[in-house]
């Protein structure tokens, strides 16, 4: 026990050390590997978000998390916040921390891609919070994907809809993630600002990077 709990301390220095450590071409490969997971998952028929879905949408959060396991299961990972102002238009991408620790038996390691689609203003302001996890801080449940009816997706009142391509997800099922939070000094770096996460999501006063324009753009068109 006590060398599991000396292995835990060091993992999460580790990953305390290589957040600090990002480097600009860091961060556009993680916005470019959300970017990445978006395509993928709309180009999967059994996962791919219904545009009535992303059309109602509030916010959007891609996640990219590995998870081991040997007796200490950890799951660790990164991603994107976005989202969507009044006036319809997608804001800037901001940089999210993912990671959980767990201990039992266990062996074995997978990669988990998440799309969490935020359906309404109180689940997108979770996302300022230290710490978040949507299924305690905000409603989650499995969305529909784009090969079900119209009728079942105007039928959701979850404020979070997930999408992963880890395992099959049925309507209705409850979803609990692992906790989240904002990287804020990666995303300020990234733009050059010393604004915060809500002013840097709702206002117009970050310029968009150019690295960050392409996510953007596939957004935009998946949801005019």
């Amino acid at each position: 026990m006590k060398r599991s709990l000396l292995l835990a301390v060091v993992l999460s220095l580790a990953t305390v050390a290589s957040a600090a450590q990002l480097t600009r071409a860091d961060i556009v490969a993680r916005i470019q590997t959300c970017e990445a997971i978006l395509q993928e998952t709309m180009g999967a028929p059994n996962r791919a978000i219904p545009a009535d879905v992303l059309h109602r949408a509030k916010g959007i959060v891609i996640v990219n998390q590995v998870q081991v396991g040997l007796f200490l299961g950890v799951k660790d990972g990164w991603g994107v916040a976005m989202v969507k102002k009044p006036n319809n238009q997608w804001s800037v991408p901001v940089l999210i921390k993912a990671g959980e620790l767990s201990f039992g038996l266990q062996a074995g390691g997978k990669t988990v891609e998440t799309v969490y689609v935020l359906m309404d203003d109180d689940s997108t302001r979770v996302l300022f919070k230290s710490k978040f996890k949507f299924g305690v801080d905000a409603k989650a449940v499995a969305g529909p994907n784009a090969a079900e009816t119209e009728r079942m997706t105007k039928t959701f009142s979850a404020q979070v809809l997930v999408y992963t391509n880890v395992k099959g997800l049925y309507a209705g099922a409850t979803v609990k993630t692992g906790s989240m939070s904002p990287s804020v000094e990666a995303t300020r770096r990234f733009y050059y600002t010393d604004w915060g996460i809500p002013e840097i999501l709702f206002s117009d006063w970050v310029k968009p990077q150019p690295e960050a324009q392409p996510l953007m753009n596939y957004l935009q068109q998946l949801s005019p």
